[in-house]
């Protein structure tokens, strides 16, 4: 793959609407859902023209923003693994002290 189309789809894949998604709007609130969205890539080649890359991108919810009668307020999206995780993390520490 010629570096330039691998950054493009990079460009491609890393916008702006993977952050805040497409707004919706009923009964006069508005809602702009909001995503933590991380990536990363590489690519290289030699001097016979061999090459490869590729990218990677992980996107987790974060929020949503609400709009209401012209106040914003700010809602954050709950992830029920991570919130797993600390149970069995404090749980763990609880346990280890004994």
């Amino acid at each position: 793959m010629n570096p330039n189309e691998l950054l493009q789809g990079v460009r491609d894949a890393i916008s702006v609407r993977r952050v805040f998604g497409e707004p919706i709007e009923q009964d006069g609130v508005l809602v702009v859902p909001v995503a933590r969205v991380a990536g990363g890539g590489g690519g290289g080649g030699d001097s016979d023209e061999n090459g490869g890359g590729g990218f990677g991108l992980a996107a987790r919810p974060a929020g949503v923003y609400v709009i209401k009668d012209g106040n914003v307020s700010w809602r954050p999206a709950l992830d029920p693994v991570r919130i797993a995780a600390l149970v069995v993390l404090a749980l763990a520490f609880v346990l280890g002290r004994r």
